[in-house]
């Protein structure tokens, strides 16, 4: 029953947040990666405003595996359009040569990507799934906001209070879709990581073929994982 009430707690702190901006504007943007704090906040979010733009980072364009969540979310939510961008992190990884031929390009952050989006659309409010409980540094940065979830930049974090097993319990009691969950540990989604590689080896074969087309050095990975197991 404890649980139940901070559950509860957790979401009215979101609807205020929420709330606070639906007094603001009509339209905003959301950022999507098929993760758990984004298919939940989607939910959140398509029940309150005219139109959400959700923005998904993408470490390798039209993987299966992907895109059943975004058609998914298209059938859903009638007021929801997707837009397809980049992930920043590429920018690292071809600037420095990860599993590919390094580029003489501009490094970019988070932010640089927020505010390109921003300025594309015209609109104002860039909603972000990160919680306070995902780590010390969020825990630091949405202390310092307005209700601890709007930043002085507009970007807004509504569930920065929940932490994993809130949003986990939101998805199952709203018949929503179970996020993937490629190993054990937290997923930041698809990148270098043999969890990624394996699960996808397992389950879409197809998605990792993409994957190793791009960077093919990369096969490395499963070929050290296939050696120690």
């Amino acid at each position: 029953m404890v649980s139940q009430v901070v559950n509860m707690n957790h979401l009215q702190h979101s609807k205020e947040v929420i709330n606070t901006i639906k007094e603001r504007a009509d339209r905003v943007i959301l950022f999507y990666s098929a993760g758990k704090d984004s298919i939940a906040l989607l939910d959140l979010l398509s029940k309150e405003f005219k139109e959400v733009v959700c923005v998904f980072m993408y470490f390798v364009k039209d993987l299966e595996h992907i895109n059943r969540f975004i058609e998914f979310s298209k059938k859903k939510y009638d007021n929801v359009t997707f837009e397809e961008v980049p992930h920043w992190t590429l920018t690292k990884i071809h600037k420095y040569g990860l599993f590919c031929q390094p580029r003489k390009i501009r490094q970019l952050k988070f932010a640089d990507t927020i505010n390109a989006i921003k300025i594309r659309t015209g609109l104002k409010y860039a909603f972000i799934g990160e919680k306070k409980a995902d780590n010390m540094a969020r825990n630091i940065k949405l202390r310092q906001y307005e209700l601890e979830a709007i930043s002085t930049t507009n970007n807004v974090y509504p569930l920065s209070l929940w932490k994993d097993a809130d949003v986990i319990d939101y998805i199952k009691r709203n018949n929503l879709p179970q996020p993937i969950k490629y190993g054990n540990k937290r997923s930041n989604g698809v990148n270098f990581d043999i969890d990624v590689y394996v699960y996808l080896r397992k389950y879409y074969p197809n998605d990792l073929k993409k994957i190793l087309n791009a960077y093919p050095l990369s096969e490395k990975l499963l070929i050290d994982y296939d050696e120690k197991n």
